[in-house]
């Protein structure tokens, strides 16, 4: 077979989209003949593609300098804007930035009005982006979108769409963005865009919904994803982040074997090409698996694993060192990340594990407005899963600061909401703390009968340390005290027979002086004493220590 046979072929494999083909034809085709630079992009986008990330740069690269020799400034500019589009995405800001920079430089100087400035104009915003300047990304994003219309070019609308929604997102302003969000899977089920933007906007757009808490829309797309991969068989690029999606979903819905199943195949995946940033959140996933099932070992593994490969292992570290009873550690590292966190998506999800840990740590006060926060959170974003981890924050709060009956409330709302979301963990660890409010309130049956629903939903997803922990629980079942004193009376009274004032009780149990008050007048009232001696003497008397 000829070169020429060997490109013609190549170039039809492109066209169907056989990526694996494509590559191999072109080629081919490259070694009898160098190509010339128009299928240089062909041969540089199947590159990227099947994931040979490095190789494609230095085709690209060729690509660029052919055009430059023909003296084609405009398609030179727009192999090195892939060439920065690529870099940037991977996080690499200096070398995408020098490519961005000699594009401008190359456009300016020849003051060329033509669609690689709009381009140019999203690797600005891209940088912007990255460096938390959200407000100028959003109108430089804007600006290029309008530069893609006027010449017609999908590609360059769809990419300023997508920075402008995210953009959008993370500025607040959520209605527009949304909106943004919904147009554009209008626009990519025309097929317009090439394979490179499309796998670029379903990986963004779904890290958006993430980032503001949409799981019916994240679900959605990444649905979309899906389909769209499995239409590409040869595809590498973004088949590995389509997996770590998946993975995430299929957590939450409780359907643990499959989603470590997915989260494997993807770190697999994607640690056969260069270093990718969704490797980190493969293995950040298989990490929670592990935690959730107790298999403290690997899951630390995996943790430092994602921290290897950027990224953040927290809050998942923190509470598996809660879990290990390595309560210090857990507050400090918790403690830090969110005195770090500077945006309100960062700190949301920080703040329920933050709750839980500092309950944990008797800093009840630190709790609360970490609780109250991240409620501000919640309702301004009106998104019904960020609802649903409020809700059972505040209702963890409450239960610490002694209001049962406002616990219940909020715990309610929370169970509620998990039910509607389909998350069978989530909803259990909700019905843990709704038994502990009820033995509160003096319900000791309501209370086994929550903690033993929650026990066989942790039997069916095999959440080992949830189960040791329902089952704990059950056993000591606090022991309905004479007089009908809660767990929490039988508490405080212990401290008011070891001789300690309300201030001090308030002080060791992370309480108001006021709630103290309450409890140790109801105590009185149901001993039917009206003194501390008094009090001492009957815990004494009923062996309450």
């Amino acid at each position: 077979m000829t070169a020429a046979d060997e490109l013609d072929r190549g170039r039809e494999s492109f066209e169907r989209q056989a990526w694996a083909d494509a590559f191999a034809q072109l080629s081919a085709a490259d070694r009898e003949t160098p190509l010339e630079p128009e299928d240089l992009e062909r041969l540089a986008t199947a590159t990227y593609l099947v994931g040979r990330d490095a190789d494609s740069f230095d085709i690209w690269a060729r690509a660029h300098h052919e055009f430059l020799r023909r003296g084609d400034v405009e398609r030179a500019a727009r192999c090195a804007f892939w060439l920065a589009f690529v870099l940037l995405n991977k996080g690499e800001l200096v070398r995408g930035g020098g490519w961005v920079a000699r594009a401008r430089r190359l456009l300016d100087d020849g003051q060329y009005d033509c669609v690689e400035q709009g381009y140019l104009l999203w690797g600005v915003a891209a940088r912007s982006i990255f460096e938390g300047d959200n407000a100028s990304a959003c109108a430089t994003f804007a600006r290029a979108a309008e530069i893609g219309d006027r010449f017609g070019d999908p590609d360059l609308v769809m990419l300023g769409w997508v920075g402008q929604c995210r953009a959008l997102l993370r500025l607040g302003e959520t209605a527009a963005g949304v909106a943004l969000l919904d147009e554009m899977m209008v626009a990519l089920e025309t097929g317009e865009v090439s394979a490179i933007v499309a796998g670029d906007v379903y990986c963004s757009v779904i890290e958006g919904c993430q980032e503001i808490f949409d799981l019916g829309r994240a679900q959605a797309w990444t649905a979309a994803l899906t389909h769209w991969c499995a239409s590409q068989p040869d595809l590498v690029a973004y088949r590995g982040q389509c997996q770590v999606h998946r993975a995430e979903i299929m957590a939450l819905h409780g359907a643990w074997p499959d989603a470590m199943e997915e989260a494997q195949r993807a770190s697999e995946r994607i640690l056969k090409g260069p270093d990718h940033p969704a490797a980190g959140a493969a293995f950040y996933q298989q990490a929670e698996l592990h935690r959730l099932r107790g298999e403290s070992t690997k899951a630390e593994e995996a943790y430092r694993q994602a921290s290897r490969l950027g990224r953040e292992p927290q809050p998942g570290l923190a509470r598996l060192r809660l879990a290990q009873g390595q309560v210090d550690a857990a507050a400090a590292a918790i403690r830090r990340v969110v005195d770090e966190a500077s945006d309100r998506v960062m700190r949301a999800n920080l703040l329920a594990a933050y709750v839980e840990i500092m309950l944990a740590a008797h800093d009840v006060a630190a709790a609360r407005v970490a609780a109250d926060e991240l409620s501000a959170i919640a309702a301004d974003l009106g998104a019904p899963l960020l609802g649903a981890v409020a809700a059972q924050a505040q209702g963890a709060v409450l239960l610490g600061e002694g209001n049962p009956s406002a616990a219940l409330a909020a715990l309610r709302r929370a169970w509620m909401a998990w039910q509607e979301l389909e998350a069978p963990y989530e909803a259990a660890r909700v019905r843990v703390l709704v038994g502990l409010a009820c033995r509160e309130v003096g319900d000791q049956e309501g209370a086994e009968l929550e903690l033993d629903g929650a026990r066989w939903v942790f039997q069916q997803l095999g959440a080992v340390p949830d189960l040791a922990r329902v089952e704990a629980l059950s056993r000591k079942a606090a022991p309905k005290a004479a007089g009908g004193l809660t767990a929490r009376e039988v508490q405080l009274l212990r401290l008011v027979a070891a001789g300690k004032t309300n201030r001090a009780i308030a002080a060791e149990l992370v309480l108001s002086e006021r709630t103290v008050d309450r409890h140790v007048s109801n105590i009185f009232a149901k001993l039917g004493v009206s003194s501390r001696a008094a009090a001492t003497a009957y815990a004494y008397e009923h062996q309450l220590f």
